[in-house]
């Protein structure tokens, strides 16, 4: 069964169960309880042909009691296991950050530091091929913030269905996505637009919104606020697959935002073993590109000491093998530039929207 496949409440309790089983019958001979899982690094990820993202590849490491540390992760993880089925059947959720507090009273499973409770419920979504979102389970931080003529149903807290149209039916913040964007919970209706544009930053989105983009070039707006969260993602997907809408990204142009892009299209190395559920491998890179700081003599900052190290490290990352990355990231290293998109506010507030999106856009056959 693929990780995709969202699991029924009884299946995602028994696929926990599968994995204190195996521990318990390894005990019962006399043997060391294990957790076997892929190695989550970037030497064991591969790009999948049929999927058109990056995965896991075979390699894998085998987590033990033989030692003080590996036994303590096994009974954290254990710990878990119980947590989450009492969510379950219970009809409650939690927050990551709420788990990694209620763990002060699991004695020897406690976490010492949030990134541990984070990384091993991944761990388990690997092992049990079940989805966070399954868990009950739900970061701290809220999805994205999107605007424009599409139409949707959000179920409440109650049950009820509410229909939301996230151009006239909210203010100019927009429509908040919700961590939980699965048709279960969100029902994606109709829409009159062409493209979707997720953008980097608050203040763009800010700006887009205020000069009307989205009306004028019939387009969704929806605000990624940094590195997008895994609903965010999703959702973008599944406007992509449902409605056959191109996903554009607009972002700075530095190495961490490459690195943004690269996670909305094919994937990060912390999710690969959901790739094909959140990645949008259709996803086009808009700007800011290293070429456009030189096309448009942008304001730009001296690349720092670990810019340089992650472009390096970029020009060996299977997600930016294609030549035209390639290009782009020896380009930003010669250049030793990056630029904001709010960069672009040197040639006036509307320079955005009347001149350099449009410009954009038609080449790559979209806008007006």
């Amino acid at each position: 069964m693929s990780v995709t496949q969202r699991k029924t409440k009884e299946e995602v309790v028994e696929n926990l169960h599968d994995v204190a089983r195996e521990m318990y019958k390894r005990m019962a001979k006399g043997e060391a309880p294990t957790m076997t899982l892929p190695v989550r690094t970037k030497n064991n990820i591969g790009f999948d042909n049929k999927l058109g993202v990056f995965k896991y590849g075979s390699k894998r490491s085998i987590r033990d009691a033989t030692s003080l540390g590996s036994a303590r992760q096994l009974l954290r993880a254990l710990h878990i296991i119980e947590f989450i089925e009492e969510m379950i059947g219970n009809q409650k959720s939690s927050t990551l950050r709420e788990m990694y507090y209620i763990s002060e009273g699991w004695g020897h499973g406690k976490f010492g530091s949030q990134n541990e409770s984070n990384n091993l419920a991944e761990d388990l979504e690997i092992v049990t091929k079940c989805l966070r979102e399954d868990f009950k389970l739900r970061p701290e931080e809220d999805g994205a913030r999107m605007i424009g003529n599409l139409t949707l149903n959000e179920r409440n807290r109650r049950g009820e269905w509410m229909r939301i149209n996230a151009r006239d039916d909210v203010g100019d913040s927009g429509y908040g996505v919700p961590y939980n964007v699965e048709s279960e919970k969100i029902e994606l209706i109709e829409h009159d637009i062409d493209f979707i544009m997720a953008i980097e930053t608050g203040g763009m989105f800010d700006r887009l919104v205020e000069n009307g983009f989205d009306e004028d070039y019939r387009c969704g707006l929806l605000h990624l606020k940094g590195q997008p969260a895994r609903s965010t993602r999703r959702i973008m997907k599944r406007m992509n697959e449902e409605w056959n809408l191109p996903i554009i990204v607009f972002l700075d142009g530095d190495p961490w935002s490459f690195r943004i892009f690269a996670s909305i299209a094919y994937g990060a190395i912390k999710t690969a073993h959901i790739s094909e559920y959140l990645a949008t491998p259709s996803a086009q890179y808009l700007g800011i590109t290293a070429d456009d700081i030189e096309a448009y003599d942008l304001p730009s900052d001296k690349l720092s000491s670990k810019d340089v190290e992650a472009l390096k490290a970029e020009l060996s990352d299977p997600r930016f093998a294609d030549g035209w990355w390639q290009e782009q990231i020896q380009m930003m290293l010669s250049l030793d530039k990056k630029a904001e998109q709010q960069s672009l506010a040197k040639y006036g507030l509307d320079f955005v929207t009347d001149t350099y999106l449009p410009e954009k856009l038609a080449e790559i056959g979209l806008g007006n």
